[in-house]
């Protein structure tokens, strides 16, 4: 698999512990402000409705722009609802009305930026675009801040490209063609009222990956449970309450610039995530620790088989060590994994049974079963 499909098949977190003091710090420390009109383009799927909220308990105005598909009616009178579709060009809706801010949430395509921009440029005061960290040329070295070279586009026009081409070659096109989206933001809205935000893996409830969902998801059925590598390797995921609201303070005090977003604080190793897991979920489990290079003869692959964790080493040395400084220098804060887990459990024990059957990623109790056999046959 692609490196850039880890981040971008979605297109188609003890603790995280911080400084005493410093957790919700940015929060506290300053309240919302002057209320703001706030345009949220998307604004139902995953991390949208947790912006709504959270600014509507701000006292901001919120309208939202999509296509009307997944209806919101819990937010009643108090969301402005427009509908259209910018994949077709359907721009109607947004003609003629004036935002202090616009937060850009299902952008994949440059020219839903620049039509978008045809509309709003000059009518909206600041931009907040959502990128991803999949923009990155390379991910091989740790420590790698937003200065780092992006992908570049291979195509014949980038501005022609469509969602069927981009979901025929995610892995190729995901990345450049969000690195030309933010390239277009940046020229249509001006570098100082534009914001440029690269979450890496969005987790908690609402996420309809499965991704990070399926370790906990069978750390709580306990019993034998393979976890590729030896513990040591980091992980890198990010609370979808956690960003949406940071989004929202950003846009009230309109903070320009390019900011990673992902955590925690502090490096997090593979065993104390599965270990915080478990404990948050008083599951028994015992974990099943496979060398990375013993995957391939057990038939296992990572991102399907095994979502979300990768060796830190080769192609994948920074992958999961990407630097966040710049986004908790501008108040990113992070709620504890254990929250995080116990409320992403909950919000799935609420889904439908068929739902919960299994996690569309991750393997099946029989393979995994299976693979640990095999693993014990093969050191005798």
């Amino acid at each position: 698999m692609k490196r850039r499909d880890f981040v971008g098949s979605a297109a188609a977190a003890g603790g995280w512990a911080v400084a005493p003091g410093v957790l919700r710090a940015a929060e506290s420390a300053t309240g919302p402000g002057k209320p703001l009109r706030i345009l949220i383009l998307g604004g139902t799927g995953f991390t949208g409705p947790f912006q709504v909220e959270y600014a509507l308990k701000r006292g901001h105005k919120v309208t939202l722009f999509n296509r009307g598909k997944r209806p919101s009616p819990e937010w009643s009178n108090e969301v402005e609802q427009l509908h259209g579709d910018r994949n077709t060009g359907d721009l109607e809706a947004l003609k003629g009305r004036e935002w202090d801010v616009c937060i850009d949430n299902p952008t994949t395509l440059p020219f839903w930026v620049r039509d978008a921009a045809d509309v709003l440029a000059g009518k909206v005061g600041h931009y907040l675009f959502i990128s991803t960290i999949s923009v990155y040329a390379s991910t091989d070295k740790a420590g790698m801040d937003e200065a780092a070279p992006v992908a570049t586009y291979a195509g014949k026009d980038a501005m022609a490209e469509t969602l069927e081409n981009l979901m025929a070659d995610i892995g190729g096109l995901y990345g450049p063609l969000k690195a030309l989206s933010e390239k277009e933001a940046r020229h249509r809205y001006g570098e100082a009222h534009t914001t440029i935000i690269r979450p890496g893996y969005i987790v908690g409830p609402r996420d309809g990956s499965d991704r990070f969902t399926y370790w906990p998801h069978r750390i709580a059925e306990g019993g034998d449970v393979l976890v590729p590598g030896d513990g040591s390797d980091p992980v890198q995921v990010i609370d979808g309450r956690d960003l949406a609201e940071w989004v929202i303070r950003l846009a009230e005090g309109r903070v320009a610039g390019t900011f990673n977003a992902t955590g925690p604080a502090r490096e997090l190793s593979t065993s104390r995530c599965v270990e915080t897991m478990a404990k948050a979920l008083q599951s028994d489990v015992r974990f099943r620790w496979v060398p990375w290079d013993k995957l391939e003869s057990l038939g296992l692959q990572l991102g399907s088989d095994l979502p979300i964790f990768l060796p830190a080493a080769g192609e994948y040395a920074g992958f999961h060590r990407v630097s966040v400084q710049r986004a908790m220098g501008a108040g990113l804060t992070y709620r504890p994994l254990d929250d995080t887990v116990r409320d992403l459990m909950a919000w799935w024990k609420a889904l439908p049974a068929e739902r919960q059957a299994k996690t569309s990623v991750g393997m099946s109790r029989e393979r995994e079963s299976e693979a640990l056999a095999q693993l014990a046959a093969s050191q005798g």
